[in-house]
């Protein structure tokens, strides 16, 4: 009997996008075979083997509302032409085309929310865009069956909305297991300075990266590093000129999630700082935190509700009051400083990870998918 198909849409270049490769793995060993679609952008990173097929759409634009419509119809077409036994759609710029081809072809949908889309920083305060969004949103969610999202927060602000029992699966990630990691020295990090890390596929605005940046005056025999990417980097290379911290603040462009983890292992803080300015942020539980729990280093974070819970409930780090750089940093250097908390901390992470994995989380999936299967 040949094995069923499920084709997996996502926005981006599906190089770090350690979500849906996840959601692929617990296709594969349902017997599914898998297809990941994404887009190829100029700078996108080579994609390595995979253990299922990918398609990257090349585009003529890589943002704006021109960006959106090309990817969306081109995506259409594309699953209209593909033989599929399962859609899954990540998040809502690629629902449309998803929802399309299961009405047409009877294909069943499954749709995952990795935000709260219609209320992010890029949508929220541009009315005409988030209107669009917002009546897609309220047109297709209430018809759809299965519906994931990535906590409990956001899945109460749908369920009330709409009606539907969004599921919760958190981007907890996989298990790592290496024999060697690579030194400081090969990474090419200093030895005799403490690393704080700020990590993201997205450092956008109202994330506190300006902010992490601007405290890097006042702490004390550390370095920043700034690994990943987002519309504000121009902004934070800008304010580290300004402000002649370039040996204080180091960027590296994306990794794949392989060399980003080396990284966060070599690193002794991690910084989660999104600011409360919309419910998307207000409720977010972002991916970098559970890495940097995964790797053994403590958190300091912004009070949101869902990352607060976490800290709080499992003491692995502390949270600002403000964002004010020079509270950043004295949070920063009391951390370091202070050696019998930040041990604690570290026991505190192990046990965390080990409660906090993916084997756990992957069940909600295998049980939405194995319907399918």
């Amino acid at each position: 009997m040949p094995k069923k198909r499920a084709i997996i849409s996502v926005i981006n270049d599906l190089v770090t996008d350690q979500r849906v490769d996840k959601s692929a793995r617990v296709l594969l060993d349902l017997g599914f075979e898998v297809m990941m679609v994404g887009r190829q952008k100029h700078d996108s990173m080579r994609m390595q083997e995979r253990l299922y097929q990918t398609s990257r759409m090349r585009l003529l634009w890589e943002k704006g509302p021109l960006f959106y419509a090309e990817y969306n119809i081109r995506l259409f077409f594309f699953l209209l032409g593909q033989k599929a036994d399962l859609l899954v759609s990540n998040d809502l710029d690629t629902l449309l085309p998803n929802f399309l081809v299961h009405k047409i072809k009877r294909t069943p949908i499954v749709f995952d929310s990795h935000e709260y889309f219609t209320q992010t920083p890029e949508v929220i305060h541009r009315p005409f865009v988030r209107k669009f969004w917002k009546q897609l949103e309220k047109l297709i969610v209430p018809r759809l069956k299965d519906c994931i999202t990535v906590n409990e927060s956001i899945a109460n602000l749908f369920r009330n909305e709409y009606k539907v029992d969004f599921k919760v699966v958190r981007n907890i990630p996989l298990k790592k297991e290496f024999s060697v990691l690579p030194s400081r020295h090969e990474l090419g990090l200093p030895d005799d300075r403490k690393i704080i890390l700020l990590q993201g596929a997205g450092i956008n605005i109202q994330r506190g990266a300006e902010e992490a940046v601007e405290a890097m005056q006042y702490t004390e025999n550390s370095i920043l590093l700034i690994i990943g990417g987002g519309d504000v980097l121009p902004v934070l290379k800008a304010i580290s000129t300004k402000l002649n911290l370039e040996d204080k603040v180091i960027f590296i462009p994306i990794q794949t999630p392989e060399k980003l983890f080396a990284y966060t292992c070599n690193s002794d803080l991690g910084l989660t700082l999104d600011k409360d300015t919309n419910i998307n942020y207000r409720y977010s539980l972002p991916n970098k935190l559970f890495d940097y729990i995964h790797a053994g280093i403590p958190v300091l974070a912004s009070p949101l509700f869902e990352i607060k819970k976490i800290i709080e409930h499992y003491q692995i780090g502390d949270l600002i009051e403000n964002h004010e750089p020079k509270h950043i940093a004295a949070k920063i250097n009391s951390m370091l400083s202070n050696k019998a908390r930040y041990e604690t901390w570290r026991v505190n992470l192990a046990r965390t990870a080990t409660e906090l994995n993916w084997e756990k989380e992957k069940k909600v999936l295998i049980t939405i998918f194995n319907t399918y299967a």
